[in-house]
């Protein structure tokens, strides 16, 4: 059976990666890898325990009684318990974060967040491909399984991803290296809190939270154990995964905004 068919029968099934783990005895994160297209070539050993699993005509997961089941099916999901699955059932139009099964709304950017996102990304992207680096520049909407499981998919507004590996189709399974949130009145208490443990916990090399309002620059640099250190819009502010040879210029972030009458 290919890795193809094992998804179809996944789908037909209903099966979780959480499910397909237990089933199989196989690892989730492997799980999710092999299923995610992150590994190309499974071990013999691991495809023929997946196997065994979609071989089975019924699903090996069933409920006492079919009444139980459908009501089940019905219930309205609660915060918390949401998945990746109910994630990827979003209508494409509706842009939401999973973090620890709660869905959160992600209103849509202004432009002076998607103006210094841009000029954000544009600064290290050029600084990446000065140095002839193996680094990936990305920006949203990209989504990233920060955790590899079944209850957290996040959009950073720009990040660096160094190992590509992680890379399946618009999806990152696992934690960037770099990660740049531009702060708004929606996401604020988001990004200041929720997902700064999120990101500190998943194994994020480095996280910018950028207040354009206050003219703040929040880094946490946690790879050398280096936080909270607080820039403004004045300075050039080092790149620590970069070993501080790259900097971005709030200086001219600013300026370019003033340029447009965008602030003050």
């Amino acid at each position: 059976m290919t890795i193809e068919q094992m998804r179809e029968r996944k789908q037909e099934l209903g099966y979780t990666y959480e499910q397909i783990a237990d089933l199989s005895g196989v690892p989730l994160g492997t799980v999710q890898k092999v299923f995610g297209g992150v590994t190309a070539s499974p071990r013999y050993d691991t495809l023929r325990a997946l196997e065994r699993v979609f071989q089975k005509k019924e699903p090996m997961y069933v409920k006492e009684s079919a009444l139980p089941y459908e009501a089940e099916a019905r219930r309205e999901k609660r915060q918390g318990e949401y998945t990746v699955e109910d994630y990827r059932a979003l209508p494409e139009d509706q842009r939401m974060e999973l973090i620890d099964g709660a869905l959160y709304d992600m209103a849509a950017p202004t432009g002076i967040h998607q103006i210094v996102g841009g000029r954000i990304y544009t600064l290290l992207s050029n600084y990446i491909l000065e140095q002839k680096g193996k680094c990936l520049p990305m920006y949203a909407p990209i989504d990233v399984q920060l955790d590899c499981d079944e209850k957290t998919i996040v959009q950073p507004d720009v990040l660096i991803l160094c190992d590509v590996s992680k890379l399946s189709g618009n999806t990152i399974v696992g934690a960037p290296d770099f990660i740049v949130e531009i702060l708004s009145p929606s996401t604020r208490k988001k990004d200041m809190f929720i997902k700064l443990e999120k990101y500190m916990t998943a194994g994020v090399r480095e996280y910018w939270m950028v207040d354009v309002e206050k003219k703040k620059v929040l880094i946490y640099d946690f790879e050398h154990e280096n936080y909270p250190i607080l820039f403004g819009f004045d300075a050039e502010v080092p790149v620590g995964i970069f070993e501080g040879q790259c900097k971005v210029d709030f200086g001219e972030i600013y300026e370019y905004l003033r340029s447009f009458s965008l602030v003050d």
